[in-house]
């Protein structure tokens, strides 16, 4: 699915989920994410991802990084930051974090980039 931190916080948003412990705020972005890794699993284009490569961060690690919306026209919208790889028919997920312009209102954040290590 992704590095260690992306899948780790999948699993525990799944485990919480099923559970019937997990927030509600919590719920929204496991549904969320889902959906996203759904439409990027059967295609990386689909509009309502509107993907688009990051210039900054294809730099900083050497491959090309593309970042793809959780959701449209919603305060706080998630972005979800992707490469291809390892092998042809993999994605691996690299990050996600709320919208820039969410981050100095306190919006979600679970992983930041810059706490990200390398790609391999």
């Amino acid at each position: 699915m992704g590095i260690p931190e992306m899948e780790d916080l999948w699993s525990k948003l799944q485990s919480k989920y099923r559970s019937g412990t997990i927030s509600k705020k919590d719920t929204s972005l496991y549904k969320k994410w889902g959906k996203a890794l759904k439409l990027l699993s059967d295609n990386p284009r689909h509009p309502g991802l509107r993907t688009h490569d990051i210039e900054e961060l294809t730099e900083r690690y050497g491959e090309r990084v593309w970042q793809s919306y959780l959701e449209n026209k919603a305060s706080g919208a998630m972005q979800m930051y992707w490469v291809y790889g390892p092998d042809q028919q993999s994605i691996t997920i690299i990050g996600l974090e709320p919208h820039p312009e969410d981050k100095k209102n306190g919006a979600y954040n679970r992983i930041a980039l810059s706490q990200l290590p390398p790609i391999e």
